[in-house]
């Protein structure tokens, strides 16, 4: 079959089959490209400074609404409950951050990223903080294993904070990062969330079709050289003498 296939009629017609599934390609490159700038833009105000209650409440996983947006809540830091969150990562930094417990007038509590500690950073030199905090709500951490003992803990999972809280209350499901860090810790970037796009599925419908094509171009010819071959073969079995009993 392979023979048949490296004739020079076949070959020329494998680059015929190679450029049309080519083209079926590029046609797919297009339908992708045009679903992705028809994408609807799901576009919401994260940067508008709300309160927490107003679009969150304790008790409850932070929702998709919540999620990164900027926030302000009116409440007191407990200072016996800051914890020390180590092997912090960003684009910038690495190091610890200083996690604050926060509690609301109504008994509701809430976690705050305070900032980053720094070289030589005394924690009792940490302003208290008391009254409107305001900065980027995002979803908790998921727990891990940590050396508690040992005082080594990494992830801002509320799960695990309102059991080392003396009295945690009702607890927001995501923690509070804060736009100024108070003196002396270092203020920790939140970046805005990324902005969704609902991209236009009857384009990406057709891109695949094109894809479908492209491989229906080079299975084609495949077919014909293999038909040929199988007609040969039948031609040679019938021209060849018959074995006498």
């Amino acid at each position: 079959m392979w023979r048949i296939a490296l004739r020079p009629r076949w070959i020329a017609a494998l680059f015929f089959a190679l450029f049309v599934a080519g083209v079926f390609a590029a046609l797919g490159q297009w339908q992708i490209d045009r679903s992705i700038i028809q994408a609807t833009v799901i576009e919401r105000d994260t940067e508008t400074v709300v309160p927490l209650a107003s679009v969150e409440t304790p008790q409850s996983t932070a929702t998709s609404q919540a999620s990164g947006h900027m926030v302000s809540i009116e409440c007191a830091f407990v200072p016996r409950d800051d914890l020390v969150m180590t092997n912090r990562q960003s684009a910038d930094r690495e190091g610890s951050w200083l996690v604050r417990h926060c509690v609301t007038p109504e008994g509701d509590s809430v976690a705050v990223a305070a900032g980053w500690i720094g070289e030589g950073v005394i924690l009792e030199d940490v302003e208290p903080g008391t009254g409107t905090v305001v900065g980027r709500y995002v979803p908790t951490e998921s727990p891990q294993q940590s050396d508690f003992q040992a005082g080594a803990r990494e992830a801002v999972a509320v799960a695990e904070l309102l059991n080392l809280w003396a009295e945690p209350g009702p607890v927001y499901g995501g923690y509070v990062v804060l736009e100024s860090a108070p003196e002396p810790l270092d203020t920790i970037v939140a970046l805005p969330p990324v902005i969704d796009r609902d991209l236009n599925i009857l384009n990406l419908f057709y891109a695949a079709q094109w894809a479908i094509f492209a491989l229906f171009a080079l299975y084609f010819w495949y077919r014909l050289v293999k038909d040929v071959w199988e007609r040969e073969l039948e031609e040679a079995a019938a021209a060849s003498p018959k074995l006498v009993t």
